[in-house]
């Protein structure tokens, strides 16, 4: 264990602990935008800078270790100006949107500019084109919302493993560009994106996130057990976050369970079992419909013995539901033969 001090506290933190996470623990807040708890230190927006004691420039609190009997400060006017002055050099291409963005309200941009109390920009900002056109159509790329920060980039190759995202050029002229061969249209750019750079495409209702109900549930496309949250607004689910901190997943989903939420409120949706009557189908009851084929198990095990009778499951249940079907093909009808399909 290390000992330091952080704005005359006294804090112990296991050796290898980076000042930011020594100040976490503390309960110090240290502003950052490019720091992601999932991702290694970016060191691109400098908001996270504190003073050491002996050192006479700032330094990135995400990377920079603890020592023993380090003396930190986070809170500074000096520090404050000069949070101030780079925040207003990332502001220098981001539009003041925050009325017509689909992030305002959960934008941490948005909350850093708050906090700091920026009212306006002095730097003339310089009109480049960049290209909205992202891999996929499920997300919305908003290039002048950009703030170059790599969070994005650096998900997609560390976390996904997958590396369609990269920055082309330097400085002004520095761009996201995304490889549409290597896209799997996961969503982890969108997840981490601290800005209105990246959006959902996908619903046509759109919410405020204090108006949006957020209800945590399991996603139902495998067995993996992913953890997400469900944006209902008037009774209808208009999107689908994650919560860094829930579930084995950490916040990441693929495509289907980022985007693929739609048929929940799909008016062609099935709502009661159907039986068929004379070649017509009619609505019925879930008791009902149980009964009608617990009845045609029995009179076919009964007729051609229980081998007559095969059962498939499939990779969307659980384990434990997956197990519960083949103790009762095994053990209720009397069979081996099940099989499973995990080829979705």
């Amino acid at each position: 264990m290390v000992r330091l001090t952080i704005d005359g506290s006294e804090v112990e933190v296991p050796e290898g602990t980076t000042i930011l996470k020594a100040a976490e623990a503390a309960g110090i807040r240290i502003p950052t935008l490019c720091y992601h708890k999932r991702l290694p230190p970016i060191e691109s927006c400098n908001m996270c800078i504190v003073e050491i004691e002996g050192e006479t420039e700032p330094v990135n609190s995400c990377a920079a270790p603890v020592s023993e009997g380090l003396v930190v400060t986070t809170n500074s006017k000096a520090l404050h100006e000069q949070r101030t002055a780079n925040l207003k050099k990332i502001l220098k291409h981001h539009p003041l949107d925050c009325p017509i963005c689909d992030r305002a309200g959960e934008c941490e941009l948005q909350d850093i500019v708050y906090e700091l109390g920026i009212r306006d920009v002095p730097y003339e900002p310089r009109k480049i084109k960049r290209d909205d056109t992202y891999s996929t159509t499920l997300i919305r790329y908003w290039a002048d919302r950009c703030i170059l920060c790599r969070r994005c980039v650096t998900a997609c190759q560390d976390l996904k493993q997958i590396g369609a995202l990269s920055i082309e050029g330097e400085e002004e002229n520095a761009r996201i560009v995304v490889d549409p061969d290597k896209c799997k249209a996961c969503g982890e750019c969108l997840m981490v994106c601290p800005t209105g750079a990246l959006t959902e495409n996908l619903s046509r209702y759109k919410g405020r996130p204090w108006l949006v109900k957020k209800v945590q549930t399991t996603c139902s496309y495998c067995g993996c057990g992913c953890q997400l949250e469900l944006n209902v607004l008037d009774n209808r689910v208009i999107g689908v976050t994650t919560n860094v901190d829930a579930g084995v997943n950490q916040g990441s989903l693929c495509v289907k369970g980022r985007f693929g939420y739609e048929f929940i409120g799909d008016e062609n949706r099935l709502k009661k079992p159907l039986i068929k009557e004379n070649g017509v189908f009619r609505e019925a009851s879930w008791d009902e419909a149980l009964d009608l084929v617990a009845e045609k198990f029995k009179a076919i095990r009964d007729e051609h013995g229980p081998n007559a009778i095969a059962g498939l499951t499939s990779a969307k249940c659980t384990n434990e539901e997956n197990f519960l079907f083949q103790k009762f093909m095994r053990a209720v009808i009397g069979t081996n033969n099940v099989d499973h399909c995990a080829r979705l």
